[in-house]
């Protein structure tokens, strides 16, 4: 039996404002599977990261138990990004199959009593049958957010905001973030992992202030482990005077993580969303991930 369809016309999403139900003409079929988005924030002070883990409590295991009970069958969730330990979201994105019922509005009030008070079920859509949370995603956004007050983090800041010292250059942090946007191999910054590739494309690097808060704001196709951690705290040398923005460029010329990149405390990173492209080309931009990327020759940054 085939999925259930999307509405011709539609760019995006169907938000679920009534009962989505599953009717079966013939008894002797089987249900039929329906794939839902969730929509998630949370505070990763107490977790483990995203990754679900034995005996650990993370954010996957946390959310896929209060599922499982509420829908009455396990539910394993994919993630846009597998958060590290202690970084936040304000929007994350999963999504799960299920053969079960599901009310998007009366989900989301129900798991507001299941789910303990640092993650929250912000929404539930139902997704077409391509749409994949991580390998769909076009685009994942990320906020670092430091404090040069004299004084540190306020209290009600402290699990979400980082001190810094007072007296940083935001020009030459502009300066050196700016070196380092576009297509490039970020193996410098980056945690490396058997088999995977360090190629992204930073798209924005930008730094805003707001009285003594300072909120760097990343995007990028994909990030790999540790990366937006690792920008900023090279960017942050650099605003510190201890480093250069010529320095930081040059960085993207290694192929081996540098021990020269202080990695910024997790507390003060949070994916705050992601981007995704409309219902019709999601099969395409699916296949279009799970390529191996590598940089041009032509950008010359890469070098055998």
């Amino acid at each position: 039996m085939s999925e259930p369809a999307v509405p011709s016309g539609s760019a995006g999403f169907l938000h679920v404002n009534q009962e989505i139900a599953v009717s079966v003409d013939d008894p002797a079929s089987k249900p039929v599977s329906i794939r839902v988005r969730l929509d998630i924030g949370y505070d990763g002070t107490d977790f483990i990261g995203w990754a679900r883990q034995p005996g650990l409590r993370t954010v996957q295991g946390v959310l896929e138990e209060s599922l499982s009970k509420v829908l009455r069958e396990p539910i394993q969730l994919t993630v846009a990004g597998r958060t590290d330990a202690g970084v936040h979201a304000e929007g994350q994105v999963a999504h799960f199959d299920t053969t079960a019922e599901v009310d998007g509005p009366r989900l989301v009030h129900r798991l507001a009593r299941f789910l303990p008070k640092d993650v929250r079920v912000k929404d539930v859509r139902l997704a077409p049958a391509e749409f994949d949370a991580r390998f769909s995603a076009i685009r994942r956004h990320y906020a670092y957010r430091l404090t040069t007050a004299a004084y540190g983090a306020e209290p009600l800041q402290a699990r979400h905001v980082v001190a810094c010292r007072s007296d940083v250059d935001l020009d030459a942090m502009r300066a050196a973030s700016e070196k380092l946007l576009g297509l490039h191999d970020f193996a410098a910054f980056c945690r490396r992992r058997e088999g995977a590739t360090t190629v992204r494309e930073l798209q924005r690097f930008e730094w805003e202030r707001e009285g003594d808060l300072l909120t760097a704001y990343v995007s990028a196709d994909a990030f790999c482990w540790s990366m937006v951690r690792s920008l900023v705290g090279g960017v942050l040398a650099v605003g510190e005077g201890r480093r250069t923005p010529e320095w930081i460029a040059g960085l993207l010329n290694e192929r081996e993580r540098s021990s020269a990149v202080t990695v910024a405390p997790a507390h003060g990173l949070s994916l705050i969303a992601v981007d995704y492209p409309a219902a019709a080309d999601l099969a395409a931009r699916n296949a279009q991930t799970r390529e191996m990327r590598t940089v041009p020759a032509a950008e010359g940054c890469c070098g055998s």
